[in-house]
Parts: C-alpha cells; sequence; structure tokens
C-alpha cells in the first residue's frame, strides 16, 4: 500500500466520515459519546478539507513568459525519482536519478542510468544500490575520459548522508564497485574542471555547517584546498568557474533544523575566491529563496542557476524550508552580489535537482517533481510519486529573455545590475 493511497482515502473519504461522526454527536444523548463523535468528525473533516485543499488545487507555478519551451517526462513509473544529474559523452546523453519509495531514506533506494542520443528516447544501462543502506544525490563527471558516479550514502529515515562513494566505467556500462571516498564524512555535490587537467568539488560536511573546495587529477584521490564557508547550517554546495578565472559558489543556508515551521533566515551564499581558491570572499546571503539542489552553469560570460524556490516564505509554516509551503523548480540569475529569479519549470510538490547539458545553441534541463497538475506543498509531495522531466531551451533566446528579465527586476528593485 503506497503512501499516495493512503492520502487519498483520507482525503476522500475523511470529510464523509466525519460528516457522519457529527450526525451521530447531535443525536445522542450521552455527553461523552456526544463530544467524542464531535471531536473525531471535526478533526476528520478538518484533516479530509484540507487534504483536498492540498492536493486538487491548481498549479500556479510562473512559467516563462515570453521564452519558448519544450518539456516532457522521461521517467514516470509509479516510483518517488528523484536527484537528477545529466552529462553528455561520447554523443550521448547520461541521466542518472533516484528512485524510492518516498522522499525518505529506504533500503529499497537505487538509482538508475539511462542512455540517449536524442534525450527524447532513453535505454537503461546500469542500476546501483547500497542495500540495505539507503543511496543518493548522484553526480556524473567525465575525468580522463572515465565516467564517474558520486553518491551519497545514507543510514537514517531522515535522510542525512554520512560520507559519498563512487564508481567508474570505461564505457558506461561496465561498473566498478562502490569505493568509499577519502577524506570520509564530506559529501561531495558536482566536480567541474577549467582546464581539463585539474578537477574541483565542492563538498559539505556530514553535520551540516562547513562547505570546503577539494581538488584532483585522477577523480579518486582528492585533496583539501580551502574552506569555503563556516556556519549558519550550510549545507548543499555548487560551483562555477567565471570568464576570468575566479570561482563562484552558491550555498544552501538552513540556519535551523526546524523543517515544520522553517526558518526566516534561509537563504543562499554567494562567495568568490580568486586562483589558486584558497581564500573565498563572502559577497551575499540572498534572502531570494534557499537554493535547495544548486546546479550552476555558463552562458557567454554570465552565471544562471537551476534550483528549489518558495514563492511564499514570509510567514510561519511557510519560511524557507518548511514541509508545508509550496515549491518550485526555478530558473535564476547569479549576480556577484545577489540571485534574480527568472522563472519556473513545470513543477510542484517535491521538486528541483536539476542538472544541465548543453549541446549546440540548445539547452537541456533534467529536474524532478510531483504531478505538475496540482500544486501540493512539500510534505505531500515527498510521500507520492515523483516523475523525471526534461526541459529543452534555445540558448540564444534563453540569453535575451533572461537579460530582459534581470534589467526589469532590478530596476524595479531599485538595484543595480553587476
Amino acid at each position: 500500500m503506497s503512501f499516495k493511497f493512503v492520502l487519498d482515502f483520507f482525503r476522500s473519504f475523511g470529510v464523509l466520515f466525519g460528516s457522519l461522526l457529527l450526525n451521530r454527536a447531535s443525536r445522542s444523548s450521552k455527553f461523552a459519546t456526544k463530544w467524542i463523535n464531535f471531536g473525531l468528525g471535526t478533526l476528520l473533516i478538518g484533516w479530509g478539507g484540507l487534504l483536498n485543499y492540498w492536493m486538487l488545487r491548481k498549479n500556479r507555478a510562473d512559467f516563462p513568459r515570453g521564452l519558448t519551451m519544450q518539456s516532457w517526462p522521461i521517467v514516470k513509473d509509479g516510483w518517488h525519482n528523484s536527484n537528477t544529474d545529466l552529462i553528455f559523452w561520447r554523443d550521448h546523453f547520461y541521466l542518472i536519478h533516484a528512485a524510492s519509495p518516498y522522499h525518505f531514506g529506504s533500503s529499497r533506494c537505487h538509482l538508475k542510468l539511462w542512455r540517449s542520443k536524442d534525450a527524447l528516447h532513453w535505454e537503461k544501462i546500469a542500476q546501483f544500490s547500497n542495500a540495505p543502506e539507503d543511496i543518493r544525490d548522484p553526480k556524473l563527471a567525465v575525468i580522463n575520459d572515465r565516467l564517474f558516479v558520486y553518491v551519497l550514502l545514507n543510514r537514517d529515515f531522515n535522510p542525512e548522508p554520512y560520507t559519498t562513494a563512487y564508481s567508474v566505467s570505461e564505457d558506461g556500462q561496465h561498473w566498478t564497485p562502490l569505493r568509499l571516498v577519502e577524506p570520509a564524512g564530506w559529501l561531495f555535490w558536482r566536480p567541474k574542471t577549467r582546464d581539463g587537467k585539474t578537477w574541483y568539488v565542492p563538498a559539505y560536511w556530514w553535520e551540516h555547517g562547513i562547505s570546503i573546495l577539494l581538488c584532483s587529477s585522477d577523480g579518486e584521490h582528492w585533496e583539501k584546498v580551502s574552506t569555503i564557508y563556516r556556519g549558519d547550517r550550510n549545507d548543499e554546495t555548487d560551483i562555477e568557474f567565471l570568464s576570468d578565472g575566479r570561482l563562484l559558489a552558491v550555498a544552501r543556508l538552513e540556519f535551523s533544523e526546524d523543517f515544520l515551521r522553517g526558518d526566516p533566515k534561509g537563504s543562499t551564499l554567494i562567495a568568490l575566491a580568486e586562483p589558486p581558491y584558497t581564500e573565498w570572499k563572502v559577497r551575499a546571503k540572498s534572502p531570494l529563496t534557499r537554493l535547495d539542489g544548486p546546479c550552476l552553469f555558463s552562458y557567454k560570460g554570465k552565471v544562471y542557476a537551476v534550483g528549489r524556490y518558495q514563492p511564499t516564505k514570509d510567514r510561519p509554516f511557510s519560511y524557507p524550508g518548511s514541509i508545508f509551503s509550496r515549491k518550485r523548480t526555478s530558473l535564476f540569475a547569479v549576480l556577484e552580489d545577489h540571485l534574480v529569479y527568472l522563472g519556473d519549470l513545470p513543477s510542484a510538490g517535491d521538486t528541483s535537482y536539476g542538472a544541465v547539458v548543453q549541446q549546440g545553441d540548445e539547452l537541456f534541463i533534467t529536474y524532478y517533481t510531483s504531478d505538475i497538475r496540482h500544486d501540493y506543498p512539500w510534505a505531500v509531495g515527498m510521500l507520492c510519486p515523483s516523475e523525471i522531466r526534461m526541459a529543452c531551451i534555445s540558448l540564444p533566446e534563453f540569453e535575451q529573455w533572461a537579460e530582459e528579465a534581470i534589467l526589469a527586476k532590478t530596476h524595479s528593485s531599485g538595484a543595480q545590475p553587476r
């Protein structure tokens, strides 16, 4: 029995059973029976009504206006599919994602690797598991013409991974057994290189609160370069090289573990480092969003991001990180001192953790999302099936559209674009 079935049951019958109990309460002559039926009936009607509102309200995502975008599902099989990464190697797209019964830790969680020549037709070529432990947040990298996948290992139902492991392949189909990464306890994000010789990866400590930069020449042996940031319960961190050689980092700042109310200080760190990337300067803590699942990319010298956006974040139980709030996978411009919200991809509920590939003049974006017809809160989306989607956008059109959006939003706020 799936959690979705349970939610649908309470949504459909909660109001009905609650009404029957209220009717029984009105006809009962016994004080205790009357008030027990009244209390249970009111509770069932309240929860049933709330679930109906949460699960049936229409999606109010702010889809990009004036931007041509194609979007289609890749994986929609009844599992809770999540945590995507995408890469282009040897004339093929490679997509990897997690598949689990729900958002939380599960021994049934596994990673699926797919391959495609056109991003439309996909062939499953490998599967990874670490049962009885949970496995999640895969990241792909081509290092010395070998395909690496880095994964986070987790033992807890509330997912708190404890270290990183990796596997490597010469052809994308045959993989080495998972090996633990050293130094232990650091949770890798997405490796990147500027010269094809030295690879850099941001990583955060498994207990949160510290993010660092490591480097490697072979993808297997990593050394610490610097501390990016310490404090504010920071964790998921991504990097992107700027055209002048500097390195830009963004990091999710949680500030607290209050997932019910959220935390009003939740935000996104923006930091910069000059070569050799040993010293970082914090440029901003952008309150626009807490950028869960950050994915940075550049086009013609400008940096953009795909990540999670929370449209309402100014009240209790809807502060950044609250499980009762609505979520989106969205596009952002990343300036040196703030983020600019550009628009939403078709998404709702439990969503984000995207990846991008630039191929020719097209931008391909993978991400996961709950049912895009509705507007589930995050809590409902975490328990329901989710799909892997692809969005395709013309890069020249995106560049012009993003520039117009940046100018409009910075002028309306009185800020100056930098």
